[in-house]
């Protein structure tokens, strides 16, 4: 698209700028500005993706947090609950359906990560 609209504009140049290398000069600056605006919008990214990751304990703690609560909470349905029931000790159960799907999550999502690193993508 964005040669479509530079195209128009390099057409003018030959009118009004009669130097042959200027007129290039120009006219390569004119179609280099999206690919520079666009690196630099990258470049500020990685600089925010960079100042995201050094992030706090809290921030980087959150998975494994959730993880703990979902072991906890399966830990207390099929083995505390049950070996306690017996002694006559009733322990609430946690509710797996709202725990299972995010444990699949992240078990899914750790499962590509290896999967990533046994490949070489990533460091």
């Amino acid at each position: 698209m964005l040669d479509k609209l530079i195209a128009p504009v390099t057409g003018l140049l030959d009118k009004f700028i009669p130097d042959a290398d200027t007129k290039q000069k120009i006219a390569h600056e004119i179609a280099t500005m999206s690919q520079k605006h666009a690196q630099e919008i990258a470049l500020a990214q990685i600089a925010v993706n960079k100042e995201e990751a050094k992030g706090n304990w809290f921030q980087s703690s959150w998975r494994p947090a959730t993880a703990w609560v979902c072991v906890a909470g399966f830990a207390v349905n099929f083995l505390i609950s049950p070996l306690a029931a017996p002694f006559g000790i009733i322990i609430p159960q946690a509710d797996t359906a709202t725990m299972l799907p995010v444990l699949m999550g992240m078990l899914g999502l750790g499962t590509m990560r290896t999967t990533e690193r046994i490949k070489g993508v990533s460091k």
